[in-house]
């Protein structure tokens, strides 16, 4: 099973679409959005592609009543966690959470076989070896709304447990690609 990983959409709808769209090409049937969605209003460019959406938030929350109702709608196909999340693809347990540091706690318990994050807006992938002595794969796709850094998203294959970092392709973008500086 191929998924995509986002995080940091910061109400960025044609980049979040552009993501999503272009990993449901390359074969995703699902969606984990690590958090700072904002405006719950924000998955409204993803909803018509009709892929599971399992989603936290972060530290920039937005309107949470809002994200719970959408989430409490089973046509929209968006679970919605809270703080965090943990749940099942493909045989394979997920844990997911915002903060890298919580993510790498959570990674050493070896209870996971994937955990995502966000908020560091720089893509990561790195094995963590966990008190079980195996690796435990960390996943933060970056900030797909470019902020501070080009605009990224992750491909994961679940099978295969691999994961490529991807740039959101302009091609689809219905505006011009804004890159805001870190400050």
């Amino acid at each position: 099973m191929k998924i995509c990983i986002v995080s940091d959409s910061h109400d960025h709808r044609s980049l979040l679409a552009a993501a999503v769209a272009d990993a449901r090409r390359l074969g995703a049937e699902a969606v984990i959005h690590c958090g700072d969605v904002v405006a719950p209003s924000t998955l409204h460019a993803i909803i018509p592609l009709a892929l599971p959406i399992h989603v936290v938030h972060g530290n920039n929350q937005g309107d949470l009543y809002h994200l719970a109702r959408l989430g409490n709608h089973p046509e929209n196909h968006v679970h919605y966690y809270g703080q965090d999340g943990v749940f099942t693809l493909a045989n394979r347990r997920i844990f997911l959470v915002h903060y890298p540091h919580y993510a790498k706690a959570m990674a050493l318990t070896g209870d996971y076989d994937l955990v995502c994050n966000g908020h560091e807006h720089r893509p990561v992938v790195e094995p963590i070896r966990n008190i079980k002595g195996a690796d435990t794969i960390r996943v933060d796709p970056g900030t797909v709304a470019g902020i501070g850094t080009p605009p990224t998203y992750v491909l994961g294959d679940l099978a295969h447990m691999t994961f490529e970092i991807r740039p959101v392709p302009e091609g689809e973008l219905k505006e011009p690609r804004k890159v805001f500086a870190a400050g």
